[in-house]
């Protein structure tokens, strides 16, 4: 794994932009996968313009429902997310980002996964 990883533009069209089904509040969730090793790290919401500046930047982007702004993973943490690839699904309502994770991990618990608690693993339930 390089020590820095560097920013890229992804390419698209509006009409790609356009035929994503944004739910009512104008919200698509996006599943963040790691580039490396295919684990799922997080899954956050984004709306258009989001993601805009992630296929712009090449850095993931997000809205967040609780703070009702917009915010780019990392930019607080240092631990970055660089996208290397964007696909959506079948039905166009749900985005998949393939990144290359810098720092620790996604996780806002230090955790490199968001999915670190198993059923039946015994972990306690509940937020963090």
């Amino acid at each position: 794994m390089p020590d820095t990883f560097v920013a890229t533009p992804l390419a698209h069209t509006p009409e790609e932009l356009d035929n994503v089904m944004f739910d009512a509040d104008g919200l698509v969730p996006g599943i963040v996968q790691d580039a490396t090793s295919g684990e799922v790290l997080m899954m956050a919401w984004l709306n258009r313009e989001a993601l805009e500046l992630t296929l712009q930047t090449g850095r993931t982007w997000f809205w967040s429902r609780s703070r009702k702004e917009m915010w780019c993973k990392g930019e607080t943490s240092g631990d970055r997310q660089y996208v290397r690839r964007a696909a959506y699904d079948c039905d166009m309502d749900v985005l998949l980002l393939v990144v290359d994770q810098e720092g620790r991990g996604a996780c806002h618990t230090g955790e490199r996964s968001c999915f670190f608690r198993d059923f039946g693993s015994g972990a306690v339930p509940g937020r963090v």
